[in-house]
């Protein structure tokens, strides 16, 4: 059980981590980062564990929490806001694919550049649609696939600890600890850390996934010790991944490697074949996991459809049993990301920032729904007191946490997620009139008007250059 929670852990994410670090912060920042992140994530598992084991019934994904929790609009709103964030990061997938080709084949980085070119842009699009045709033909996952792409991504990440730490350059490593806090003009130790803050959401993307194999235990106890340690085992590779390779590079140079920068860091090490052994594997991953993700979306619409949170039409099945105008939407907003990422500065960084910050606000109220039926004692009949008070705890803990990571995001991400909300609320209102409901409660209809407060100063402030993205 527990190498099933790491292998559902483990993501394209963490082939960005030396590079994604090095910009930020050094060794001292990383080591901070790492505690922080592993102290909040292991508390937002265990909240998703204890949420699956005190509310079995609900099932359908993250966003029942809110949506039970804290009405139906706010229920809507963790649904659009998953489904984009995974959207986004099937976007992030095809930009990763790109650029890890132009690194494997240079000549073609003049047409591919970094997944921000138009060439890039319409191969990518010519993917997304190739597999919505497979998957509305009942194409799914299978164990094989997922079996290919966990070993495509967890042997080249295995061997590159094994080579590097034989490579490490111990006055390099010294070189790196302090990233510049220590010299005029350079950042503080804590504006490092929470630099690093959206990369560690992101590779933990998927922690929610862990609560699921509490199916599979015999024993109640055995969900707890395998997610703990699965986590562990999960933190401790990201961790010597980003830590270890400021023993290979200075961090100015390990800044400025291309994506992916864990195979960059290793054909530093051990030359060029070691690049391309990670790129090769990083690519068959992908490719696999992209077919588990946009599975995932879709079926975020589906559900939210089932419970009459979105219009009826996006749970229609077709003959193949697959919710096609679910996927059909997911195809488009991916497509609709691709195209938008030619105008940002960074596709890569971009699509990955959006990713792990339209997460957030679902993770947020899933905690804080736990922290609500811990108060309550809803859920907790015949437990005892300790029990409670120790979920309870752990809730507060996650919930805290999950809203510093929001503020540690920026304020351009909260923006762009109401330029998103704010249209897409026109589907609650389409559903709402479907059931003959009521569309706002007060809170409803004053959280919908903050929104659209918030999304017309984003467009203002994109409109008139004053943020860039």
């Amino acid at each position: 059980m527990t190498a099933m929670v790491v292998g559902s852990m483990v993501g394209a994410g963490v082939f960005q981590l030396p590079a994604r670090f090095a910009t930020q912060t050094g060794v001292y920042g990383a080591l901070i980062a790492w505690s922080i992140a592993g102290l909040g994530m292991l508390t937002l598992a265990l909240v998703f564990q204890s949420l699956a084991n005190r509310k079995p019934n609900l099932d359908n994904g993250v966003y029942v929490y809110a949506r039970e929790g804290f009405g139906v609009y706010p229920g809507f709103l963790s649904a659009v806001g998953f489904w984009a964030s995974a959207c986004a990061g099937n976007a992030f997938y095809w930009v990763l694919i790109m650029t890890t080709v132009s690194q494997l084949f240079p000549e073609l980085e003049p047409w591919l550049g970094q997944g921000d070119t138009w060439i890039a842009f319409a191969i990518s699009t010519v993917a997304v649609w190739g597999f919505y045709f497979l998957i509305r033909r009942g194409v799914k996952e299978a164990a094989g696939i997922n079996f290919i792409v966990t070993v495509a991504k967890l042997v080249p990440l295995a061997l590159f600890l094994v080579l590097v730490i034989f490579f490490v350059r111990w006055d390099v490593f010294a070189a790196n600890l302090t990233g510049g806090y220590d010299l005029p003009g350079g950042d503080s130790l804590f504006l490092q850390v929470q630099g690093t803050m959206l990369i560690t959401v992101f590779v933990f993307l998927g922690i929610e996934g862990a609560s699921v194999y509490s199916r599979h235990a015999k024993r109640r106890k055995d969900v707890g010790k395998a997610t703990v340690l699965g986590f562990l085992a999960v933190l401790a590779l990201f961790a010597s991944i980003s830590i270890l390779s400021y023993g290979i590079l200075p961090r100015d140079e390990l800044a400025t490697l291309p994506q992916p920068s864990v195979g960059s860091v290793l054909e530093a090490a051990v030359g060029p074949w070691g690049g391309a052994f990670i790129r090769v594997g990083l690519i068959i991953s992908v490719l696999g996991a992209y077919l588990a993700w946009q599975l995932l979306a879709a079926d975020v619409v589906y559900a939210a459809a089932k419970d009459n949170d979105l219009p009826h039409q996006f749970a229609r099945l077709n003959s193949h049993d697959v919710p096609v105008n679910a996927v059909l939407w997911t195809s488009i907003l991916v497509t609709a990301i691709l195209f938008a990422v030619q105008f940002v500065h960074n596709a890569l960084d971009f699509t990955l920032d959006l990713t792990a910050a339209l997460a957030l606000a679902p993770y947020a109220l899933a905690s804080a729904y736990a922290v609500k039926i811990a108060i309550t004692r809803d859920g907790y009949d015949g437990e005892r007191p300790g029990v409670r008070t120790r979920e309870l705890v752990i809730a507060i803990i996650s919930t805290a946490y999950t809203l510093f990571l929001m503020w540690a995001a920026g304020y351009i991400f909260l923006f762009l997620a109401c330029l998103l909300l704010a249209p897409a609320t026109v589907l609650y209102v389409f559903a709402r009139r479907e059931q003959r409901a009521k569309t706002f409660t007060l809170p409803g209809l004053v959280t919908f008007i903050v929104i659209v407060v918030f999304a017309v100063i984003g467009i203002v402030l994109l409109a008139t250059g004053a943020v860039q993205i």
